[in-house]
């Protein structure tokens, strides 16, 4: 009885030692290796490392753009002093006359150049087709200036004669303007034949001066 009683008492032991047993196996199972640990640590460094170059890369486009936008913003301010010398320059070339046929005062521009014509022709040589195409620049740049074209003779011929070709110089200067994108609207024509000669001394040379196509400015 007493050998039954101890083995019973074993057995209860035992049983108690392997119930008791099972939760640690069980504990043990849901602890996280270390391997696991690492592989976590490192993936969340990695996600760390990819989220700070992104907000690097997005920092360094955005100082991309206000430099670009910087830049522009100074070559608008060099335009626009640019153009304001332009206009100084135009300004300070002009000087106020009186002139015949116009009302009020005109100015005229050392920057507006003559042309010339050949002994009793009105076509634009290839030379001066150069300074016309400089002057239609000129005009261009400035939008609201109008001129008048005055077209010369020399003195040889009749006045009426030398007033119908000074019509035919100024008209044929207008065209070539126009004809370059100058609007019609900008530019009047006037002839002025030989009564206002740019050199009255009577020779070749003096000749050659006055067979001309000048340009006053109307409005600015």
């Amino acid at each position: 009885m007493g050998r039954r009683s101890l083995g019973v008492l074993i057995l209860i032991l035992v049983l108690g030692l392997i119930l008791t047993g099972c939760p640690k196996k069980a504990t043990l199972k849901d602890e996280p290796s270390a391997r696991a640990v690492a592989e976590r640590t490192a993936e969340s460094q990695r996600a760390a490392r990819i989220e700070a170059e992104k907000r690097e890369k997005e920092a360094a486009e955005a100082r991309m753009r206000e430099e670009e936008r910087k830049r522009e913003e100074e070559r608008r301010k060099a335009e626009a002093q640019r153009e304001l010398d332009r206009s100084k320059e135009l300004e300070r070339s002009m000087v106020a006359k009186k002139t015949p046929g116009i009302e009020g005062t005109v100015f005229e521009s050392s920057l507006l150049k003559d042309v010339y014509f050949d002994f009793d022709r009105y076509e634009v040589r290839p030379g001066d087709a150069e300074t016309l195409r400089q002057n239609a620049a000129l005009l261009a740049k400035y939008a609201k200036v109008k001129i008048q074209i005055e077209g010369h003779c020399d003195e040889r011929g009749t006045s009426e004669y030398n007033l119908a070709l000074g019509e035919r110089r100024a008209n044929s200067v207008k065209k070539f303007l126009v004809s370059l994108g100058i609007a019609e609207s900008r530019i009047s024509a006037i002839s002025y034949g030989e009564e206002k000669p740019a050199d009255p001394v009577q020779s070749e040379e003096a000749w050659a001066k006055n067979r001309r196509a000048h340009f006053v400015i109307t409005s600015k």
